[in-house]
């Protein structure tokens, strides 16, 4: 089948296939039979249960399955009628008609109670109405003189035309204005370009996946640097894309030496993926083994308070998803932020929306979800989520473990309505009263980043020094430990299982 549409709105149709031996009829009395067979086979209705099919599939919400690229861009291709300018007025058009072949039976006559229905004004549907113009029915469309008006198309929404918003001919992507995506690049609309494409990339190892994607480690040949690309298959999926650009959005805009680099981005192939400076260390929560130590965990958090409050102050973002997963390092002992795909712009301070790890969040915003309602929350709670980090790091494990509960619910309602948690009894004093004042179960009365950056925690951290690549080479080292010795467990266990069968 052709990917090309038709000119000038008219539809093509194949032509008859000839049958060996035989000729064309001009016989006038047999073509006005054929025609009359014709017209009563595009008018036969289409039987109950394809319509209760078809009337299922069409009542699907367009977000509870997200639709593939590969199959949007298809549909895109191909697309109905409902896409297109209507034609001119000509012949109306039937439903095809095969010609009959000697010893072929005719239709089966109909009985019981679908006679009794064929009786009846039964409604004929089209695949437009039931929103199947490109599911392969339109060869047993039904007469278009007896189709219902058209619905307007300014208020018909499916997630083909969503899509068709974003997708230009040439196949980048356009989000609403904000940046151009292409397969040797992006192009934001401040005027900043990123030319970088897959061909310049050697891929390498996997790093993670995460619910936005997968990140893997690659080699960009031209310039010789290490980066980590994160691959996005793109869906149909209304958070996903906004996910995707506001995580661009941000990227290319954050330069601070507390947010990691962005290298640019590029779509092809069904899939959006951008580079990003590559922490050889890896995430926090990978690196701290059985605990950090407090002067490593003051330096930490201090990169991480001036990461967020830069977010704040300059962008007007809130990150809405700080852990330790999301808090990278690299050897040189540098501490950096990433993953903003569930970021939020503030409204006069305040992010209407709850999304991100809900085993993170505030109190406030967990009760909000609890109530069914949109709680609305400001950037203290990414300060709750800091503090409760900078103790899952102090402990190394999180504070609210699941095992010790006997259900989710009771975790969330130890979180909501039990004490905070605090900072191992071997902490300083300071250290405790800087956690303690991130934890506050009144968001009003949280600390704000400025005045964390000023509390004795923080400040007696800015005049010592601490080895920190020192301390990411012992921390990277004791993980590696931990998968040999996982490994040898699982070969070990292997091993039993084989020699028990």
């Amino acid at each position: 089948m052709s990917n090309n549409p038709p000119q000038d709105g008219a539809l093509s149709r194949p032509g008859p296939i000839p049958i060996p031996g035989r000729t064309p009829s001009t016989n006038p009395s047999r073509l006005s039979a054929l025609n009359n067979r014709r017209g009563n086979v595009g008018s036969t209705p289409i039987p109950p249960s394809l319509q209760a099919k078809m009337a299922a599939l069409a009542s699907r919400a367009p977000s509870s399955s997200p639709v593939s690229v590969d199959a949007a861009t298809a549909a895109l291709k191909n697309a109905g009628l409902s896409d297109r300018p209507l034609p001119s007025p000509g012949p109306s058009l039937r439903a095809p008609a095969s010609a009959p072949v000697p010893g072929r039976p005719g239709p089966p006559t109909l009985g019981g109670l679908a006679a009794r229905r064929m009786g009846k004004n039964v409604p004929k549907l089209s695949g437009m109405d039931l929103g199947l113009q490109n599911a392969g029915l339109g060869s047993g469309r039904p007469n278009q003189e007896d189709e219902p008006p058209r619905r307007n198309q300014g208020t018909f929404s499916t997630p083909f035309s969503n899509f068709g918003k974003i997708v230009d001919p040439s196949g980048a992507l356009n989000f609403s204005g904000k940046a151009v995506l292409h397969a040797q690049g992006v192009d934001f609309s401040n005027g900043s370009s990123f030319a970088i494409n897959m061909d310049q990339l050697q891929l390498d190892e996997e790093l993670g996946k995460g619910n936005y994607g997968t990140v893997k480690k690659v080699f960009h040949k031209p310039t010789k640097v290490a980066m980590a690309m994160k691959e996005i298959r793109l869906e149909l999926d209304e958070a996903k894309l906004n996910g995707i650009i506001m995580e661009l959005d941000i990227l290319h805009r954050a330069v601070a030496p507390e947010i990691v680099e962005f290298y640019g981005a590029f779509f092809i192939e069904s899939c959006v993926y951008y580079c990003m400076e590559y922490m050889d260390a890896g995430s926090l929560d990978k690196l701290q083994g059985d605990g950090v130590p407090e002067h490593v965990l003051a330096r930490i958090t201090g990169s991480m308070v001036r990461g967020l409050k830069f977010l704040k102050d300059d962008l007007q973002i809130i990150h809405r998803d700080v852990k330790p997963t999301n808090v990278l390092m690299n050897r040189k002992g540098q501490v950096k932020l990433c993953d903003f795909g569930v970021s939020g712009q503030l409204e006069k301070s305040l992010a209407k929306t709850n999304i991100g790890c809900q085993s993170y969040m505030a109190p406030e915003r967990i009760r909000g979800e609890s109530q069914n309602n949109l709680g609305t929350y400001t950037v203290s709670s990414d300060v709750w989520s800091l503090g409760l980090s900078m103790i899952e790091m102090a402990l190394g494990h999180y504070p609210y473990p699941p095992e010790t509960y006997a259900n989710v619910f009771a975790q969330l309602t130890a979180i909501v309505d039990g004490d905070p948690p605090e900072l191992p009894e071997h902490f300083s004093d300071i250290s405790k009263d800087f956690v303690a004042r991130c934890l506050h179960k009144v968001p009003e009365r949280r600390a704000t980043y400025a005045e964390l950056l000023e509390h004795p925690f923080l400040v007696e951290d800015s005049k010592r020094e601490v080895d920190m690549p020192g301390w990411v080479a012992k921390a990277i080292e004791a993980r590696e430990a931990r998968l040999r010795e996982q490994q040898q467990q699982q070969q070990a266990q292997h091993a039993a299982q084989n020699g028990s069968t």
